[in-house]
Order: structure tokens, then C-alpha cells, then sequence
């Protein structure tokens, strides 16, 4: 018999244990979705309804009542963006431009920023208020930003803007990509939404490929990385050696990407499977053999984001060498401060708008003569940057792990001074099977394109029944070596 009670609590929003995509209330979720999405894939009103219904309940179960915050942003902006459009006197357009954003970013500031403020105030001894401890709604950081491109879209008249506001709310709430992204911007995805309802061969390998690896990378990868090493790592460096140090920050440079690249593939395999495309939000990063590569690469939808909307109209590289630096520096400091409100983000930030402006000078160096050299020379070079790159990522990391200016060098004092590399062998034998996940991962990330491309379209030439069979006997082998300590993804603190 059906226990109703423990029925409605499942139902109901759990601050401790919200839906994520790898719990297993998402899977029965999911499969009542498609049901009903299938089922009405005819009608594309139908279909938005239905969609918007369901990211909104996920919106509901992910952060409860701050479900509102996404409804009273569509609202606003699908409503600003018209009158913006509409109006043809330009101080009218630029002041209803100003207030879009002042209210987007001013609800973004009141929960994430208000008690860093406050922090500040206090230690400069200039008032004696009390922080407000507000929660987080999750997902905020992303569709301020979503909303921000569109109307900014709207303005310079590069986009019409949505006559429905269902469509809108429907690209707002999107539910694969509402918590941790991609940022995907209105112009790639409102199109989309009047285009008939069809799957072909390639929607059903590459979504079925992002969605496993996806998982893979969260669940098997990241997870048991962090679970039964990083975490104690980081948790006192000073207790652990250099070694166990330098390994940690290794393993911490897999995690948070196997983490939130996870995550992003499972939102762009969910949405290639409902009929939606989203560009790519990560491109083997650590292949990178240049720091402006890596920004390429990485978190491509908030660094194309912050080059489009806030670099480029600072003044991007067109006015002079200083400026440019300067802009670069700004952009990627007020990037770090996105990430939170902590001053070991925007140091963070910092490092790499440092390092970005450093290499614009190496870069038009080398334009200057010409190019770099070739063959084995160039090969080695690369080899080299690509190496080069990965430490000074790994480098940066500690600090954006780590909770304190404190905590990050006392990890690379360790590093520097404490280095014990005799300890090898027992750290080995302590820790065999997080190394060898550790060393799967890297290969696995340093796989070439084509190997991916391959396993997409394998995955693409099975009938409906084998893919409904690959995809359970995935979910039960997880479920198998999963552990029964759920880890939050890292970026849903963002």
C-alpha cells in the first residue's frame, strides 16, 4: 500500500536533499516528462506548457519558493525588452535599458553580495551591522545573465523581441540548463522553439553519449575523487606533505571540471533529446597550450559572455595596449567576484586577467615575427605551453578552492618546503584506486575529438530498444559503485 506521507514529502521541496541530475528521483522525473512531452510533441503550445511545468516544479524542488525569482524575472524582462524595442526615443531606451539591469543585477547583489558588503563595513570599523545569512537561490547567477544578453540584444536591435511570453518564460526556466548553465543566450535558443518536434539518428547518439559521460564524469570520476581525497587534502593541508598536496591540487583540477562539465553535458543531452541544441559549454580545457586557449575553452558560455557584454564595450582591445590590459583585468576580476562573494574568487580572477593580458603581449610578439616555429620545434612548444598552462590553472585553483587566504598558502607552503617525495610508495598503496581514476580521467580527457565523435555515432546506429538498454544497464552499473554520500555539484553555489 501506498504511503502517502512519505509520497508527498518525495514530492515536496527538501532543503537538504534537492533534485539534482544524478539523484534518483530526477530519473523517475525525467520519465514522467518525456511521457507527457512524447505524448504532446505535435503542439508546439502543448509542448512549451508542458516543459515550462516541469523546469519550473524542478526550479521548485531544486530551491523551493525562489521559483518565484525565475516567474518575476521572465516577467519583467519579456515586458522591459518590448517597451525597449517599441519606443523610439533613445535617452527613453537607454534609462529602460539601465533599469533592466539595475534590477537584474540589484536581486543578483542582494543575495549573493549583501553579507560580503556587510563583512567589509564591519571590518572598516564603519557600522556594526548584522549579516542577513540569506540563501542562495540556485541558478541565480545564470539566468541574470541570460536575462541581461537579452535585453542588451534587444536594445542594440539585434534581436526581435519574443511576442509570447510563454515562449520566454520556456527559455528562462529551461530546466537542463536553469541550475548550473550553459548560459545560453535568447538569440541561439527561442529560434528553436517553433521548429517541429523531430529526432534523428545523430539527436539520439550524441544525446544519449553527453548524458552517460556526463554521469560518468560526475558520479565516477569527480565524486570518488573528491569523496576519498581532495577533500582531506584541502579539508588542512598543513596535516598532509607537499606530495600529497601537489596531488591533491591534481586531483581538484579533475574534479571541478569532470564536475561541472559533467553536469554541462547532461544538460546538452537532455536538451538534444527534447529537440533542442546548446552550443558546447567545454572543450577538453586542459589541452589548452595558452592561457587565452584556455578561456576558449573553459566555461566557453560565461567567457563568451563577458566578452561580448562587458569587455568588448569597455573597449575591448581598440584602444591601445594599456587599455586593453586594463580591460582584461577588469573583466576577469569582476568574473572572479561571480563565482562569489569571496576575495579569494576576485584574487583568483585577478591571476588569470594577469596572465591573459601577459599573453596577448606573446602573442602580438609573435605576430610580429612572423608566426612561431614549426616542426619539431613547434611541437615541442606546444608540448611545453600546454604543460606550462595546466600548472598555472592547477595553480590558481587552490585559491578558488580553498576557503582562505590562509588555507591556500599554508597548501603551497607545504608544496615549497615540505615536499617529502619519499613518501610515494606508502601514499600509493593508501590511495591506489583514487591514482588510477586520477590517471583515467587525464587520458580520457586527452582523447582526441574523433574518439568522441565515434562513440556518438556507435550510439546513434542503435534501435530505440538497445538504447533503452544501454542507458539502463548504465544507470544500474552506476547505482552499483555509487556512493551513498550525495556530493553536491560545486557549481550550484554559484
Amino acid at each position: 500500500m501506498i504511503d502517502l506521507n512519505k509520497l508527498l514529502g518525495e514530492l515536496l521541496y527538501n532543503p537538504k536533499d534537492p533534485i539534482l541530475f544524478n539523484s534518483a528521483f530526477f530519473f523517475y522525473f525525467f520519465a514522467l516528462f518525456l511521457l507527457c512531452y512524447l505524448a504532446a510533441a505535435k503542439n508546439k503550445s502543448a509542448r512549451v506548457a508542458i516543459y515550462s511545468i516541469f523546469s519550473l516544479y524542478f526550479f521548485y524542488k531544486a530551491c523551493g519558493f525562489y521559483v518565484g525569482l525565475v516567474i518575476l524575472s521572465a516577467i519583467v524582462d519579456f515586458n522591459l525588452s518590448r517597451w525597449i524595442y517599441n519606443t523610439e526615443k533613445k535617452g527613453l531606451r537607454k534609462g529602460l535599458l539601465a533599469f533592466s539591469i539595475i534590477l537584474n543585477l540589484g536581486l543578483l547583489f542582494y543575495f549573493k553580495y549583501t553579507d560580503f558588503f556587510i563583512g567589509i563595513t564591519n571590518d572598516l570599523a564603519l557600522g556594526h551591522l548584522r549579516p542577513l545569512h540569506l540563501l542562495l537561490p540556485i541558478g541565480i547567477s545564470f539566468y541574470t545573465f541570460e536575462n541581461l544578453s537579452y535585453t542588451i540584444d534587444v536594445y542594440r536591435r539585434e534581436i526581435k523581441p519574443v511576442d509570447n511570453f510563454m515562449d520566454y518564460l520556456f527559455f528562462l526556466s529551461f530546466f537542463p540548463k536553469l541550475m548550473m548553465g550553459p548560459i545560453v543566450r535568447a538569440a541561439d535558443f527561442i529560434p528553436q522553439i517553433s521548429q517541429p518536434y523531430e529526432l534523428d539518428s545523430e539527436d539520439i547518439g550524441k544525446g544519449m553519449y553527453l548524458i552517460i559521460s556526463g554521469l560518468f564524469k560526475k558520479v565516477i570520476i569527480s565524486d570518488f575523487i573528491y569523496q576519498n581525497f581532495v577533500q582531506y587534502i584541502f579539508d588542512d593541508p598543513s596535516k598532509h606533505t607537499g606530495l600529497e598536496c601537489l596531488l591533491g591540487v591534481y586531483g581538484y583540477a579533475m574534479v571541478i571540471y569532470c564536475d561541472f562539465s559533467g553536469y554541462s553535458d547532461m544538460a546538452l543531452g537532455i536538451a538534444r533529446w527534447t529537440g533542442f541544441k546548446i552550443p558546447p559549454n567545454f572543450d577538453s580545457p586542459y589541452q589548452s597550450s595558452s592561457i587565452t586557449e584556455f578561456w576558449r575553452r573553459w566555461h566557453i558560455s560565461l567567457s563568451s559572455w563577458l566578452r561580448d557584454y562587458l569587455y568588448i564595450p569597455l573597449g575591448g582591445n581598440r584602444k591601445g595596449k594599456a587599455r586593453q590590459f586594463l580591460n582584461l583585468a577588469l573583466t576577469m576580476l569582476i568574473g572572479g567576484f561571480w563565482h562569489g562573494a569571496s576575495w579569494n574568487f576576485i584574487f583568483w580572477g585577478g591571476l588569470h586577467g594577469t596572465a591573459l593580458a601577459l599573453d596577448k603581449v606573446r602573442i602580438d610578439g609573435l605576430k610580429k615575427r612572423g608566426g612561431g616555429p614549426s616542426g619539431w620545434k613547434g611541437s615541442v612548444l606546444k608540448i611545453g605551453g600546454v604543460l606550462l598552462t595546466f600548472h598555472f590553472v592547477c595553480f590558481c585553483w587552490i585559491f578558488f578552492k580553498a576557503a582562505t587566504f590562509h588555507d591556500a598558502w599554508a597548501l603551497i607552503q607545504q608544496i615549497a618546503y615540505d615536499f617529502q617525495p619519499g613518501v610515494w610508495l606508502e601514499l600509493y598503496n593508501g590511495y591506489t584506486a583514487v591514482f588510477w581514476v586520477m590517471l583515467l580521467a587525464f587520458l580520457l580527457h586527452a582523447l582526441p575529438k574523433r574518439s568522441e565523435n565515434f562513440a556518438e555515432a556507435t550510439l546513434g546506429r542503435f534501435p530505440v530498444w538497445g538504447s533503452v538498454a544501454v542507458m539502463v544497464l548504465f544507470i544500474w552499473l552506476l547505482v552499483q559503485v555509487k556512493s551513498s554520500e550525495t556530493m553536491m555539484p560545486i557549481y550550484l553555489q554559484f
